[in-house]
């Protein structure tokens, strides 16, 4: 398996290449070079597996020759079993065919667990084999960064720097991340939001010497092995729920664009999953980009689901290379206009081909407190605000009666307890092992939006642990 960057002035590489270096040099993603397809028959015998040998199986037709089918299900036997629920990807049904996938029940509380908890251990594996150490940056609107610290603490060839949006996180979010106190971690408040996070690493791995001299590494789903992780888990859902012989449809909160993409990437494969609707808040560009070609960035605003108050969704260039034909100069024009206008001009026959599989859905803070507080008087079940958007989305635009609905369930309603006590009248307790995190001593350091600030504090972080290692 070999894979390309989307705009094409990248040296295609293996799996391993891939893993470590995250985006690539020329700013773009990387993309498997063609989609692993599995028959009929294929999807079929693995019906019934533990989800970590389905993770495995499917995982590796990713990996190439990097690890074996054996490694593999090592990694994934350990990247599961501290999970809470035996089945680590529960379905519990909350309507007559609408099924939430519950990517919750790891360490973090958060579906971020499921792809980070594999990567963690990958990052080992083969940094090991090459006696090689790191620096991992990554941008995190609430989720991905606690998911990432707790992959990755304590581990001797990795050091590990977060950057959140100051103050535009939930506590619960905030804490999970600041109170680890490993060496190797590090935490910086940006005084802005979470798109300037994101260009803030994006821009660490262009600065190619800096990219360098930190041997940088990605965790955010701009590194590919993060899709190929959530890849599995829409497959465990449908082979539940019929397929590969009944069609499904997936509801998915969308932020990044990474969870969906993930979900389009098994249909890729074979996986019969007919819809997607992309749920958004009131930062709903992928919505507008979907109901009418627009794809215009406008300010980030705070809301209720904090995980979604994204405007620059990186993981829609990997879908945008597909429709443009993989054509890596068109990507790379596109993409370079919208960062110099905040516009992207994408062409009409492939906004059309995009509307032929995606939905976009809105609601705004009232409209998801309003979900929360139906699903717990209807069926008794207490969601988090992100949830409730997909919620909601499946219910106003999947009509097929017949049609299960794969509802990705995105975290645990006490990571946001304000907002589920408004809409139901409960707060929602932590689970023991996170009960005493409000009295956990918290330490991050506050920087402005500023490159140079950055990788000064990156920098010294790195360099601290490499003089203790």
């Amino acid at each position: 398996m070999r894979y390309v960057s989307t705009r094409g002035e990248a040296a295609p590489r293996g799996f391993e290449d891939v893993l470590l270096a995250g985006l690539a040099e020329d700013g773009g993603l990387f993309m498997p070079e063609s989609w692993p397809a599995l028959t009929p028959e294929e999807w079929r015998s693995l019906r019934g597996l533990p989800y970590p040998e389905l993770a495995a199986r499917l995982i590796h037709r990713f990996v190439g020759d990097a690890l074996t089918l054996d490694e593999l299900r090592t990694l994934t036997g350990e990247a599961y079993a501290g999970f809470r629920h035996p089945a680590v990807v529960p379905l519990v049904q909350i309507g007559t065919n609408e099924f939430a996938m519950e990517l919750f029940h790891g360490p973090t509380l958060a579906f971020k667990d499921m792809a980070l908890q594999l990567l963690g251990r990958l990052f080992d594996h083969v940094l090991a084999k090459r006696g090689e150490r790191i620096t991992i940056v990554g941008a995190t609107s609430g989720d991905t960064g606690s998911a990432a610290i707790e992959a990755c603490r304590d581990r001797a060839a990795v050091d590990i720097v977060i950057l959140h949006p100051e103050g535009r996180t939930s506590e619960v979010q905030r804490r999970q991340m600041t109170t680890v106190l490993s060496p190797n971690v590090a935490n910086i408040a940006i005084q802005g939001s979470f798109d300037d996070c994101q260009d803030l690493v994006k821009a660490m791995f262009v600065d190619a010497p800096f990219r360098g001299e930190m041997r940088l590494a990605a965790v955010n789903s701009i590194n590919w092995a993060r899709i190929a992780a959530q890849i599995p888990y829409y497959a465990y859902a449908a082979l539940n729920l019929g397929a590969p012989d009944r069609e499904v449809a997936v509801s998915v909160p969308t932020g990044n664009f990474g969870n969906v993409l993930a979900a389009w990437a098994a249909k890729q494969m074979g996986l019969p999953i007919a819809k997607f609707v992309i749920g958004a808040n009131r930062n709903d560009i992928l919505a507008r980009f979907l109901a009418a070609n627009d794809m215009t960035a406008r300010p980030v605003e705070p809301s209720l689901s904090p995980s979604m108050d994204i405007q620059v969704s990186s993981n829609f260039e990997r879908l945008l290379f597909e429709l443009l034909g993989r054509d890596p100069a068109a990507t790379a024009a596109q993409m370079t206009a919208f960062r110099a206008t905040g516009r992207m001009p994408v062409p009409d026959a492939a906004w059309r081909e995009a509307t032929k599989l995606f939905t976009g859905f809105t609601l705004d803070d009232a409209g998801t407190l309003a979900e929360i507080a139906h699903l717990y008087r209807e069926v008794g079940y207490l969601a988090d605000p992100h949830t409730a958007v997909a919620t909601a989305g499946a219910r106003a635009l999947l009509f097929d009666a017949r049609m299960p609905v794969i509802i990705a369930a995105t975290a645990h309603p006490a990571k946001f307890p304000d907002a589920v006590e408004r809409a139901t009248g409960i707060r929602p307790p932590l689970p023991p092992a996170l009960a005493d995190l409000y009295a956990r001593e918290e330490r991050f350091t506050v920087l402005p939006n500023a490159l140079a600030d950055v990788e000064a504090q990156v920098r010294a972080h790195a360099r601290r642990n490499t003089a203790e290692a």
